[in-house]
């Protein structure tokens, strides 16, 4: 060991060289003090040149390999390999319904066609037009996307476009010659889309397409349409249109012949009937009449007008040809409430239009209240383009027939026919503002939103004489509603049979109203479309179906337990 450590040793002390070592012991040797180091020695220094030699000579090495041995083939790597910057797609926003239910979500494509997620639809029934479709993105030929977003179409899809859609990343990808991707790097993640709960129940939706769709095979009705509204709240609860299509193909695209089959289709399954369909109302404007009358004084609720069956206006140019204006039946002696209920004719004939001694209304105040309660124009809910409809009055026959106005064309527009055409939507918001004291309200699809609303400023009282009405239409002997009266909750409704077609051969049947009678919560329209007149199968009764199922399988609604506020 001793050996070692002569050999290793490389230091000379200062006692070993000529010196005063008389100041040795001045010298701090843990501080170096007094020592002297040897120069480096050839030994080492051949060392540390023999190690960086080696490391040369291995990139040298390397190089070699990469440049002269493998030069060819990595130079092609390098030609053919390219660099693109390309978007990478956000997954859109996913639906609910009311109770949680997802009715729109996204899946990856196990086909292979797209490099992103497609969207799913719900496969209840009947709710293709709510609910809509989206175009995929897309790219062109040579793999660049010239779409880089999903598109709504129609329904919630288009409507809360700007909410579901995402905001779409950025990542390069790297490909070789033939298009294989041998490498993606990530710049920007995208941002998914926002979550949407609809106020809609896709449930229920569902059981009133179904007995819309039963009823039209068993009755000869060419389609249908319905929806429920929360009274305070503007909520849609449950809305269906007959025939519907499936969401799933028109996003996809690919079943061209189903496609084709919806596109020719007469019965419209692509039009939202609830929004964007106009059909003539008949007798569910009548309560609509009636308040007007009050409001206008025209007559007392409690005056008894008797129907014999028509009326006989002479004809001053032709005594031998009267014009007779007839009641779908002799009702007798009845009051407001009873012909509310009977839905008389010729008790809406006179209110509305005058005869004998009794004033009439008159088409003016017809009009103006029909359009106060927001028939012939548009909502405002914003699932699909909506049509306004029309309201007849003398201008708008001098620019559609170039012709005069007529006693008869007031007495027929008091009934809801002539050239009156409304949508079943507008129709609903108009019996929500009866049930409501008289807000009339912007419909909307969203969970626990309350809508704007109008005050129309109406008379509680005589809002009361027409839910009277309205009530015994559904309790009453010979009422046309029967077909909605129960024991577990009190409706009150209207029901209305419109003529239409060359020589009324065919007949639209609707059903309205509201419940519970006592504190309106929900509102409901259900329209059939175009029937044989020899069709004895109504609107009230096909209702009566859908509130039977409520019952059943969704008792909540037949009693709700609370009241929300109407806003501003």
């Amino acid at each position: 060991m001793s050996f070692w450590r002569r050999k290793t040793q490389q230091t000379v002390e200062f006692d070993e060289i000529l010196m005063d070592v008389s100041n040795l012991p001045a010298f701090n040797t843990g501080r170096l003090e007094g020592r002297r180091e040897l120069p480096i020695t050839k030994r080492s220094i051949f060392l540390i040149g023999l190690i960086f030699c080696l490391i040369a000579v291995a990139f040298l090495s390397k190089i070699y390999s990469l440049q002269i041995v493998e030069g060819n083939k990595y130079r092609e790597i390098s030609e053919n390999n390219s660099l693109n910057r390309t978007v990478i797609i956000a997954e859109r926003g996913v639906v609910y319904d009311r109770r949680g239910e997802l009715i729109i979500w996204n899946e990856p494509d196990f086909t292979g066609q797209y490099s992103f997620p497609v969207r799913a639809y719900t496969d209840r029934l009947g709710m293709g037009q709510l609910i809509g479709y989206v175009s995929y993105p897309q790219k062109d030929k040579k793999g660049v996307y010239f779409r880089t977003e999903y598109v709504g179409r129609t329904g919630v899809e288009s409507a809360f476009e700007s909410y579901l859609h995402g905001q779409n990343g950025e990542q390069i990808i790297e490909e070789d010659v033939h298009g294989t991707v041998v490498g993606e790097h990530a710049l920007k993640a995208p941002i998914p889309g926002g979550e949407l709960h609809l106020s809609v129940d896709a449930g229920l939706s569902e059981a009133m397409y179904q007995i819309i769709s039963t009823s039209s095979a068993q009755a000869g009705f060419r389609s249908g349409a319905a929806a429920i509204m929360d009274v305070h709240t503007g909520e849609i609860i449950a809305m269906t249109s007959f025939p519907s299509y499936d969401p799933e193909v028109m996003a996809d695209g690919d079943n061209t012949d189903l496609i084709s089959s919806y596109n020719t289709d007469d019965r419209l399954p692509f039009l939202n009937k609830v929004v964007s369909g106009v059909y003539t109302p008949g007798s569910i404007v009548k309560p609509f009449v009636a308040y007007g009358a009050l409001a206008e004084d025209i007559i007392s609720p409690n005056k008894e007008i008797v129907s014999t069956g028509e009326i006989v206006i002479p004809n001053p140019y032709n005594p031998d040809q009267p014009s007779i204006f007839r009641d779908w039946r002799a009702h007798g002696v009845m009051t407001m409430r009873e012909a509310i209920a009977f839905s008389s004719n010729v008790y809406f004939y006179i209110v509305g239009g005058g005869f004998g001694d009794q004033k009439g209304l008159g088409i003016t105040k017809l009009a103006e209240y029909y359009r106060k309660f927001g028939m012939g124009s548009i909502t405002g809910i914003n699932l699909a383009t909506e049509q306004e409809g029309v309201v007849p009055d003398p201008e708008w026959k001098q620019k559609t027939f170039d012709d005069d106005w007529r006693l008869g064309d007031t007495y027929f527009t008091s009934i809801g026919q002539y050239g009156f055409q409304v949508t079943p939507l507008q129709m609903l918001r108009a019996y929500a503002a009866l049930a409501n004291g008289g807000q009339l309200l912007t419909p909307h699809v969203m969970k626990g939103q309350v809508s704007s609303s109008t005050d129309l400023g109406l008379n509680p009282n005589y809002l009361q004489i027409v839910h009277e009405g309205m009530r015994k239409t559904v309790i009453y002997p010979g009422g046309t509603a029967r077909g909605l009266e129960r024991s577990d909750v009190a409706i009150a409704a209207k029901s209305g049979t419109a003529e239409i077609g060359a020589g009324n051969a065919y007949v639209n049947s609707w059903a309205a109203g509201f419940w519970p009678y006592e504190e309106p919560r929900y509102a409901f329209i259900l329209m059939m479309d175009k029937a044989p007149r020899s069709n004895a199968l109504g609107a009230s009764r096909i209702m009566g179906g859908v509130m039977e199922w409520m019952a059943q399988n969704r008792p909540e609604y037949l009693n709700p337990t609370t009241t929300p506020m109407i806003g501003g």
